[in-house]
């Protein structure tokens, strides 16, 4: 296992996973799209989405160029050691591929919305669930290979994990962006349509009287496809790479490579995953999205339990397989405890639900103690899966136990193929049902889309929760490579107890950085918070403006105005995007050189902690709300009317939902990259701090 040829393995199971991510997009292509109706739509979700994405990625530019420039020319003058083209090229072309991991998913997912609601209309539940799926499967099987095959081969290139650590940062920045822009787009879009047609005109969702209708579709892929694509996207690469980083300082050569390893072996299992997708027309789609999770899990586990046993030796290969399991598990632990706490069948929405009898103020109260609650449990259980793996891995040797926590998040980090594919079918259900409802379709077609459309909305909970619980083990992972990283820094060995870094919580230097660093989140989350509201502001402005000036919408001889509310959207995405993307880049850099080493590891201590409280408590919070709004759209509590008239209950959940809207698609979701961000960030700076 010490030979470098396993990179080349790894690097062909990334290839393989995008040859087949091709083909499955291919068949989907080859569906029909329905009636001219449903075509012209489409599309015109499709042009929206496509010019966003090369606004938001030609805004990056700029920023791009910038950063390859400091790393290629500054980094060197600090530190001679310091190789800058390497780095640079690791970090462009990680840069680059989180790009085209987007375009790959948007292209999927907006290409396949109305073959789903043909499907649908056509042949039911089964059909439409398999195309939704494979679109999903696209960007999932992108995202695994893309980043595997760019560590691998930029490894087989260098032959050094931390020269190819930029590559996350490269994809960690444009994620930041993706994920936050994503998020103000969407969320600015679905506001400005729940609250002026919804709550004030009266009509339903995804109703073409709606003038904001085809930018909240829209929204949906930008946020929910490619923002969470290039989140998991840049969590797989500095998952991987943190984890080589550790393992080669640990056990050399075989440490680095064991990690592209179980990386191919989840690519292999999820492809194989995806096969066991299926369901009947009176099936249950969750539970055959459920098989295909627990093939893949299963899979994975006993390929990496051989892997690990040929590497490490039996006892040892044991200690890193239960450590990889640790994270499996995790995955499997964190998307239930989401589940309890975001599904409408549970207790906590139904608590929400009965605050709303009493008005939208209690329905608020309500939602934020679930949200609250929701943080303690999934806390406990990345606990106990860090100290697990950091057991299980001392088996031989207790200098080898923090490998245990990287191979951790590997593992579950192993499996994002099949979760992104369970997370980005969701946005494919919910166009479908907004484009059958625009083209008029039979009820029984949106009867199929809502119904794929619920348990989009379960899995996007889950993979919510996944993307948070990657965040926290890849942090610690990233966490104990800087720490390696300062090691090496001649300029810092005073701060070194026994060869190590030691932080020493009474040194006011960490605390000045924890403290800052808790901080931080607060403040990202504010600024993603307030720019949804301003967004929304003027999106409902031009919806009543249209409302107001154009004959005949409401009765629907007069055609709404799509094009200036996805102009809206898209303006305030892009400009709203940067003051927290400076944030994230920056406030480690100067931290890092203003303070010194022990306050950057302060810093990125009290981050992660304050950022995944944070994620967890947004996330799930939106999550009740979304979900306790549909439950009584469902019938209970009266419905959505009582007599003809709009029932107050349903009133209140609706504002209750659209609160939720940005916490659990734009703050809570940049929790994550922002995290990573400053851990790729902090290892590329800690070979030239010199305090």
């Amino acid at each position: 296992m010490q030979d470098i040829t396993l990179a080349y393995y790894a690097a062909v199971a990334g290839a393989i996973a995008l040859l087949f991510a091709l083909a499955i997009l291919s068949s989907v292509l080859k569906e029909s799209m329905g009636t001219p109706r449903m075509k012209e739509i489409s599309e015109a979700i499709q042009e929206g989405a496509m010019a966003y994405l090369n606004r938001q990625y030609k805004t990056l530019i700029p920023f791009t160029i910038i950063v390859a420039i400091l790393i290629a020319i500054v980094l060197p003058l600090l530190d001679p050691r310091v190789q800058g083209i390497p780095l640079t090229v690791s970090f462009l072309v990680g840069a680059i591929c989180s790009a085209i991991a987007g375009y790959i998913g948007m292209a999927s997912t907006t290409k396949s919305n109305a073959r789903t609601a043909e499907a649908a209309r056509s042949h039911g539940l089964g059909k439409a669930l398999n195309i939704s799926f494979k679109a999903g499967a696209v960007m999932g099987l992108s995202v695994a290979g893309l980043g595997l095959l760019g560590v691998s081969a930029l490894f087989i290139l260098y032959q050094d994990a931390v020269i190819i650590n930029s590559f996350a940062f490269g994809a960690s920045a444009i994620a930041f962006f993706a994920r936050v822009g994503g998020g103000i787009y969407t969320k600015a879009a679905d506001v400005g349509a729940d609250l002026v047609g919804k709550v004030e005109a009266g009509i339903p969702e995804d109703d073409p009287r709606n003038p904001a209708t085809i930018a909240d579709n829209v929204g949906d892929n930008v946020g929910d496809t490619a923002g969470m694509g290039a989140d998991l996207f840049e969590s797989y690469a500095a998952t991987t790479i943190a984890a080589m980083i550790v393992g080669n300082s640990i056990f050399g050569l075989k440490g680095a490579l064991f990690p592209l390893v179980v990386g191919a072996i989840g690519i292999v299992a999820s492809i194989i995953g995806t096969f066991c997708v299926r369901t009947s027309e009176d099936g249950n789609p969750q539970a055959a999205l459920n098989v295909g999770l627990w093939v893949t899990n299963i899979l994975t586990a006993a390929g990496v339990y051989f892997a690990a046993v040929n590497t490490f030796g039996s006892k040892e290969g044991l200690g890193m397989f239960l450590a990889v399991t640790a994270g499996l598990l995790v995955t499997v632990a964190i998307g239930s405890i989401t589940e309890y706490y975001t599904s409408s069948a549970r207790k906590p929405c139904q608590t929400i639900a009965e605050a709303s009898k009493t008005g939208a103020a209690t329905n608020i109260i309500a939602g934020l103690a679930v949200g609250m609650q929701s943080v303690f449990i999934p806390m406990v259980v990345f606990a106990g899966a860090i100290w697990f793996a950091f057991w299980a891995a001392s088996f031989v040797d207790p200098t080898h136990a923090i490998y245990g926590i990287a191979m951790a998040a590997m593992g579950m980090l192993s499996t994002a193929g099949i979760v992104v594919a369970m997370d980005s079918f969701g946005p494919v259900a919910d166009n479908a049902g907004g484009i059958a409802e625009m083209s008029e379709l039979p009820p029984k077609v949106r009867q199929v889309t809502d119904k794929l459309d619920a348990v989009g909305n379960t899995t996007a909970a889950i993979a919510k929760g996944f993307a948070i619980g990657s965040a926290a083990l890849t942090a610690l992972a990233l966490f104990q490579a800087f720490a390696d990283e300062v090691t090496r820094n001649p300029k810092l060995q005073h701060l070194l107890v026994d060869g190590h870094l030691v932080m020493n919580l009474n040194n006011p230097k960490v605390l000045i950085g924890l403290l800052i660093g808790a901080a931080v989140p607060f403040m990202v989350g504010a600024s993603t918070m307030s720019a949804v509201g301003q967004a929304a502001f003027a999106m409902i402005n031009e919806v009543r403006r249209q409302f107001r000036e154009i004959p005949g919408i409401m009765e629907g001889t007069g055609k709404p105005d799509y094009a200036s509310c996805v102009s809206i959207a898209t303006g305030a995405a892009i400009s709203k995007m940067i003051f927290p993307g400076l944030v994230a880049v920056g406030m480690p850099i100067i931290v890092g050189f203003g303070l010194g080493a022990l306050s950057l590891a302060g810093y990125l201590t009290g981050l992660t902690a304050s950022g995944v409280c944070m994620a967890l408590f947004l996330s799930n919070a939106g999550g009740a709300w979304d979900n306790t709004k549909k439950w009584i759209e469902e019938g209970n509590l009266g419905g959505k009317k009582i007599n003809g008239e709009p029932n107050p209950i349903h009133q209140a959940a609706v504002i209750g939902d659209t609160v939720g809207d940005p916490c659990k698609d734009t703050s809570g979701p940049s929790m994550n990259p922002l995290i990573k961000v400053a851990g790729t960030i902090s290892l590329i700076i800690g070979s030239v701090l010199f305090h």
